[in-house]
Protein backbone atom coordinates (compact mmCIF):
# COMPACT_ATOMS: atom_id res chain seq x y z
CA UNK A 1 0.00 0.00 0.00
CA UNK A 2 1.25 3.50 -0.83
CA UNK A 3 2.22 5.91 1.90
CA UNK A 4 -0.79 8.12 2.70
CA UNK A 5 -0.72 11.41 0.86
CA UNK A 6 -0.02 14.66 2.70
CA UNK A 7 -3.03 16.43 4.15
CA UNK A 8 -3.34 18.90 1.31
CA UNK A 9 -3.64 16.01 -1.14
CA UNK A 10 -6.59 14.40 0.64
CA UNK A 11 -9.14 17.14 -0.04
CA UNK A 12 -12.18 15.96 -2.02
CA UNK A 13 -10.89 17.54 -5.24
CA UNK A 14 -7.43 16.07 -4.77
CA UNK A 15 -8.89 12.62 -4.18
CA UNK A 16 -10.87 12.91 -7.39
CA UNK A 17 -7.72 13.90 -9.26
CA UNK A 18 -5.75 10.99 -7.82
CA UNK A 19 -8.45 8.47 -8.72
CA UNK A 20 -8.80 9.84 -12.25
CA UNK A 21 -5.01 9.73 -12.74
CA UNK A 22 -4.86 6.12 -11.53
CA UNK A 23 -7.58 4.97 -13.95
CA UNK A 24 -5.74 6.68 -16.83
CA UNK A 25 -2.42 5.07 -15.83
CA UNK A 26 -4.07 1.65 -15.65
CA UNK A 27 -5.56 2.17 -19.11
CA UNK A 28 -2.07 2.88 -20.50
CA UNK A 29 -0.60 -0.18 -18.76
CA UNK A 30 -3.28 -2.58 -19.98
CA UNK A 31 -3.15 -1.21 -23.53
CA UNK A 32 0.60 -1.83 -23.60
CA UNK A 33 0.22 -5.39 -22.30
CA UNK A 34 -2.59 -6.21 -24.73
CA UNK A 35 -0.70 -4.85 -27.74
CA UNK A 36 2.23 -7.07 -26.74
CA UNK A 37 -0.09 -10.10 -26.80
CA UNK A 38 -1.40 -8.99 -30.19
CA UNK A 39 2.20 -8.91 -31.48
CA UNK A 40 2.92 -12.41 -30.15
CA UNK A 41 -0.09 -14.04 -31.84
CA UNK A 42 0.93 -15.32 -35.27
CA UNK A 43 0.67 -18.06 -37.86
CA UNK A 44 -0.76 -20.59 -38.31
CA UNK A 45 -3.75 -19.54 -36.15
CA UNK A 46 -3.70 -15.76 -36.56
CA UNK A 47 -3.26 -13.81 -39.76
CA UNK A 48 -2.81 -10.27 -40.91
CA UNK A 49 -1.07 -7.38 -39.16
CA UNK A 50 -1.16 -6.96 -35.42
CA UNK A 51 -3.91 -4.65 -34.27
CA UNK A 52 -3.42 -1.40 -32.40
CA UNK A 53 -5.69 0.56 -30.10
CA UNK A 54 -7.41 3.61 -31.53
CA UNK A 55 -8.14 6.27 -28.92
CA UNK A 56 -11.06 8.63 -29.30
CA UNK A 57 -11.75 11.48 -26.89
CA UNK A 58 -15.38 12.39 -26.26
CA UNK A 59 -17.26 15.05 -24.32
CA UNK A 60 -20.55 14.65 -22.50
CA UNK A 61 -23.53 16.82 -23.36
CA UNK A 62 -24.18 19.22 -26.24
CA UNK A 63 -21.12 21.37 -25.62
CA UNK A 64 -22.99 24.24 -23.99
CA UNK A 65 -21.45 23.42 -20.60
CA UNK A 66 -18.62 21.31 -19.22
CA UNK A 67 -20.02 17.94 -18.11
CA UNK A 68 -16.85 15.90 -18.43
CA UNK A 69 -16.02 13.14 -20.87
CA UNK A 70 -13.51 10.41 -21.45
CA UNK A 71 -11.23 8.47 -23.77
CA UNK A 72 -12.49 5.42 -25.61
CA UNK A 73 -9.74 3.01 -26.73
CA UNK A 74 -10.70 0.12 -29.02
CA UNK A 75 -8.61 -2.48 -30.81
CA UNK A 76 -9.82 -4.91 -33.47
CA UNK A 77 -6.94 -7.24 -34.13
CA UNK A 78 -5.95 -10.78 -35.00
CA UNK A 79 -5.84 -12.11 -31.40
CA UNK A 80 -8.24 -9.62 -29.80
CA UNK A 81 -11.27 -9.78 -32.07
CA UNK A 82 -12.58 -6.73 -30.22
CA UNK A 83 -11.37 -5.13 -27.00
CA UNK A 84 -12.25 -1.82 -25.39
CA UNK A 85 -10.34 -0.15 -22.54
CA UNK A 86 -12.10 3.09 -21.65
CA UNK A 87 -11.67 5.80 -19.02
CA UNK A 88 -14.04 8.60 -18.12
CA UNK A 89 -14.62 11.51 -15.77
CA UNK A 90 -18.20 12.79 -15.80
CA UNK A 91 -20.14 15.18 -13.59
CA UNK A 92 -23.34 17.15 -13.44
CA UNK A 93 -26.87 16.45 -12.21
CA UNK A 94 -28.80 13.20 -11.94
CA UNK A 95 -32.33 13.26 -13.29
CA UNK A 96 -35.11 13.46 -10.70
CA UNK A 97 -36.09 9.87 -11.47
CA UNK A 98 -32.54 8.48 -11.20
CA UNK A 99 -31.20 10.35 -8.17
CA UNK A 100 -33.42 8.42 -5.74
CA UNK A 101 -31.52 5.26 -6.70
CA UNK A 102 -28.08 6.66 -5.82
CA UNK A 103 -26.92 7.09 -2.19
CA UNK A 104 -26.37 10.72 -1.24
CA UNK A 105 -27.78 12.09 -4.49
CA UNK A 106 -30.81 13.68 -2.85
CA UNK A 107 -28.62 15.41 -0.26
CA UNK A 108 -26.27 16.68 -2.97
CA UNK A 109 -29.15 18.23 -4.89
CA UNK A 110 -28.62 15.63 -7.60
CA UNK A 111 -24.99 16.67 -8.20
CA UNK A 112 -22.51 13.89 -8.87
CA UNK A 113 -18.96 13.17 -10.04
CA UNK A 114 -17.73 9.82 -11.33
CA UNK A 115 -14.53 8.47 -12.81
CA UNK A 116 -13.48 4.99 -13.74
CA UNK A 117 -12.07 2.44 -16.15
CA UNK A 118 -14.09 -0.15 -18.04
CA UNK A 119 -12.71 -3.05 -20.08
CA UNK A 120 -14.19 -5.91 -22.06
CA UNK A 121 -12.18 -8.26 -24.29
CA UNK A 122 -13.72 -10.62 -26.84
CA UNK A 123 -11.07 -12.94 -28.26
CA UNK A 124 -10.79 -14.43 -31.74
CA UNK A 125 -10.03 -17.84 -30.25
CA UNK A 126 -12.87 -19.63 -28.44
CA UNK A 127 -10.15 -21.24 -26.34
CA UNK A 128 -9.28 -17.88 -24.73
CA UNK A 129 -11.87 -16.65 -22.20
CA UNK A 130 -13.57 -13.31 -22.57
CA UNK A 131 -12.91 -10.98 -19.64
CA UNK A 132 -14.33 -7.88 -18.01
CA UNK A 133 -12.92 -5.30 -15.60
CA UNK A 134 -14.50 -2.18 -14.18
CA UNK A 135 -13.43 0.00 -11.27
CA UNK A 136 -14.79 3.42 -10.46
CA UNK A 137 -15.15 6.17 -7.88
CA UNK A 138 -18.46 7.99 -7.46
CA UNK A 139 -19.17 11.11 -5.40
CA UNK A 140 -22.49 12.66 -4.39
CA UNK A 141 -22.82 13.91 -0.81
CA UNK A 142 -21.06 10.58 -0.15
CA UNK A 143 -18.06 8.96 -1.80
CA UNK A 144 -17.38 5.33 -2.62
CA UNK A 145 -15.61 2.88 -4.92
CA UNK A 146 -17.05 -0.02 -6.84
CA UNK A 147 -16.22 -2.52 -9.52
CA UNK A 148 -14.58 -5.87 -9.96
CA UNK A 149 -13.46 -8.34 -12.60
CA UNK A 150 -14.91 -11.57 -13.96
CA UNK A 151 -13.94 -14.28 -16.43
CA UNK A 152 -16.20 -15.77 -19.11
CA UNK A 153 -14.94 -19.03 -20.63
CA UNK A 154 -17.00 -19.81 -23.72
CA UNK A 155 -16.75 -23.58 -24.20
CA UNK A 156 -18.69 -26.16 -22.19
CA UNK A 157 -15.65 -27.94 -20.76
CA UNK A 158 -14.15 -24.61 -19.67
CA UNK A 159 -17.12 -23.52 -17.60
CA UNK A 160 -16.35 -25.75 -14.65
CA UNK A 161 -15.26 -23.79 -11.54
CA UNK A 162 -12.12 -25.96 -11.29
CA UNK A 163 -11.03 -25.22 -14.86
CA UNK A 164 -7.40 -23.99 -14.54
CA UNK A 165 -8.07 -20.58 -16.08
CA UNK A 166 -10.96 -19.90 -13.71
CA UNK A 167 -9.08 -21.28 -10.72
CA UNK A 168 -6.08 -19.07 -11.47
CA UNK A 169 -8.27 -16.02 -12.05
CA UNK A 170 -10.02 -16.52 -8.72
CA UNK A 171 -6.70 -17.03 -6.95
CA UNK A 172 -5.52 -13.72 -8.41
CA UNK A 173 -8.65 -11.91 -7.25
CA UNK A 174 -8.14 -13.38 -3.79
CA UNK A 175 -4.60 -11.97 -3.82
CA UNK A 176 -6.03 -8.59 -4.80
CA UNK A 177 -8.15 -8.65 -1.66
CA UNK A 178 -5.48 -9.98 0.68
CA UNK A 179 -4.08 -7.47 3.13
CA UNK A 180 -6.73 -4.84 2.41
CA UNK A 181 -9.05 -4.34 5.37
CA UNK A 182 -12.04 -3.12 3.32
CA UNK A 183 -11.91 -6.25 1.14
CA UNK A 184 -13.37 -9.67 1.84
CA UNK A 185 -12.76 -12.09 -1.02
CA UNK A 186 -15.49 -14.58 -0.13
CA UNK A 187 -18.11 -11.84 0.16
CA UNK A 188 -17.03 -10.20 -3.09
CA UNK A 189 -16.89 -13.61 -4.85
CA UNK A 190 -20.46 -14.37 -3.82
CA UNK A 191 -21.59 -10.91 -4.87
CA UNK A 192 -20.02 -11.51 -8.28
CA UNK A 193 -21.80 -14.84 -8.68
CA UNK A 194 -25.11 -13.24 -7.67
CA UNK A 195 -24.66 -10.23 -9.94
CA UNK A 196 -23.33 -11.83 -13.15
CA UNK A 197 -26.30 -14.16 -13.45
CA UNK A 198 -29.07 -14.43 -16.03
CA UNK A 199 -32.28 -15.20 -14.12
CA UNK A 200 -34.32 -15.63 -17.30
CA UNK A 201 -32.01 -18.51 -18.27
CA UNK A 202 -31.19 -19.65 -14.73
CA UNK A 203 -27.46 -19.68 -15.49
CA UNK A 204 -24.31 -17.69 -14.66
CA UNK A 205 -22.71 -15.46 -17.28
CA UNK A 206 -19.29 -16.96 -16.67
CA UNK A 207 -17.17 -18.44 -13.90
CA UNK A 208 -17.06 -15.31 -11.77
CA UNK A 209 -14.43 -13.28 -10.02
CA UNK A 210 -15.16 -10.46 -7.57
CA UNK A 211 -17.72 -7.66 -7.49
CA UNK A 212 -18.14 -4.85 -4.98
CA UNK A 213 -20.22 -1.70 -4.95
CA UNK A 214 -20.63 1.34 -2.73
CA UNK A 215 -17.44 0.50 -0.86
CA UNK A 216 -16.95 3.17 1.79
CA UNK A 217 -15.17 1.76 4.84
CA UNK A 218 -14.58 5.22 6.33
CA UNK A 219 -10.92 5.02 5.26
CA UNK A 220 -10.65 6.47 1.74
CA UNK A 221 -6.95 5.63 1.42
CA UNK A 222 -7.62 1.99 2.24
CA UNK A 223 -10.53 1.79 -0.20
CA UNK A 224 -8.44 3.42 -2.94
CA UNK A 225 -5.50 1.10 -2.26
CA UNK A 226 -7.75 -1.94 -2.64
CA UNK A 227 -9.22 -0.63 -5.89
CA UNK A 228 -5.71 -0.13 -7.26
CA UNK A 229 -4.84 -3.67 -6.21
CA UNK A 230 -7.74 -5.05 -8.26
CA UNK A 231 -6.44 -3.25 -11.36
CA UNK A 232 -2.83 -4.28 -10.83
CA UNK A 233 -3.64 -7.94 -10.25
CA UNK A 234 -5.97 -8.03 -13.25
CA UNK A 235 -3.28 -6.53 -15.51
CA UNK A 236 -0.96 -9.35 -14.44
CA UNK A 237 -3.25 -12.41 -14.51
CA UNK A 238 -5.27 -12.00 -17.69
CA UNK A 239 -2.28 -11.78 -20.07
CA UNK A 240 -0.93 -14.96 -18.45
CA UNK A 241 -4.21 -16.79 -19.09
CA UNK A 242 -4.47 -15.46 -22.64
CA UNK A 243 -0.87 -16.36 -23.46
CA UNK A 244 -1.40 -19.89 -22.09
CA UNK A 245 -4.26 -20.54 -24.55
CA UNK A 246 -3.00 -18.43 -27.45
CA UNK A 247 -1.67 -21.22 -29.67
CA UNK A 248 -4.33 -23.86 -28.97
CA UNK A 249 -6.09 -24.77 -32.20
CA UNK A 250 -9.89 -24.70 -32.28
CA UNK A 251 -12.59 -26.31 -34.37
CA UNK A 252 -15.46 -24.83 -36.37
CA UNK A 253 -17.82 -26.30 -33.78
CA UNK A 254 -16.01 -24.50 -30.97
CA UNK A 255 -16.23 -21.22 -32.87
CA UNK A 256 -19.98 -21.78 -33.24
CA UNK A 257 -20.29 -22.46 -29.51
CA UNK A 258 -18.35 -19.27 -28.77
CA UNK A 259 -20.74 -17.18 -30.85
CA UNK A 260 -23.80 -18.65 -29.17
CA UNK A 261 -22.36 -18.06 -25.69
CA UNK A 262 -21.59 -14.47 -26.64
CA UNK A 263 -25.34 -14.03 -26.96
CA UNK A 264 -25.60 -14.55 -23.21
CA UNK A 265 -23.12 -11.71 -22.76
CA UNK A 266 -25.30 -9.40 -24.84
CA UNK A 267 -28.40 -10.39 -22.88
CA UNK A 268 -26.77 -9.62 -19.55
CA UNK A 269 -25.31 -6.28 -20.59
CA UNK A 270 -28.56 -5.01 -22.07
CA UNK A 271 -30.91 -6.34 -19.40
CA UNK A 272 -29.04 -6.29 -16.10
CA UNK A 273 -25.73 -4.45 -16.24
CA UNK A 274 -25.78 -1.46 -13.84
CA UNK A 275 -22.87 0.23 -15.59
CA UNK A 276 -24.77 0.24 -18.88
CA UNK A 277 -27.80 1.74 -17.14
CA UNK A 278 -25.72 4.36 -15.31
CA UNK A 279 -23.91 5.42 -18.46
CA UNK A 280 -27.04 5.75 -20.57
CA UNK A 281 -29.02 7.56 -17.86
CA UNK A 282 -26.25 10.08 -17.20
CA UNK A 283 -25.67 11.05 -20.82
CA UNK A 284 -22.55 8.97 -21.36
CA UNK A 285 -21.00 8.16 -24.72
CA UNK A 286 -23.25 5.55 -26.34
CA UNK A 287 -20.48 4.14 -28.53
CA UNK A 288 -18.25 3.65 -25.50
CA UNK A 289 -21.03 2.15 -23.37
CA UNK A 290 -22.13 -0.32 -26.03
CA UNK A 291 -18.61 -1.23 -27.16
CA UNK A 292 -18.95 -4.13 -24.73
CA UNK A 293 -21.09 -5.86 -27.37
CA UNK A 294 -19.28 -8.74 -29.15
CA UNK A 295 -18.35 -8.15 -32.80
CA UNK A 296 -20.05 -11.36 -34.01
CA UNK A 297 -22.77 -13.25 -32.13
CA UNK A 298 -25.48 -15.84 -32.83
CA UNK A 299 -28.85 -16.83 -31.44
CA UNK A 300 -29.55 -20.10 -33.30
Amino acid sequence: MDTPAPFEETTPDARKARAKAWFAALQDDIISRFETLEDEAGAPLYHGPAGRFERTDWRRGDGSEDLGGGTMAIMKGRFFEKVGVHVSEVYGDFSEAFRAQIPGAEDSGGRFWASGISLIAHMASPRVPAVHLNTRMLVTSQSWFGGGADLTPLLDFQRRPDYPDSADFHAAMERACKGHKPADYETFRRQCDDYFYLPHRDEPRGTGGIFYDRLNSGDWEADFAFTRSVGEVFADIYPKIARRRMMEAWSAGEREEQLVRRGRYVEFNLLYDRGTTFGLKTGGNVNSILSSMPPVVKWP
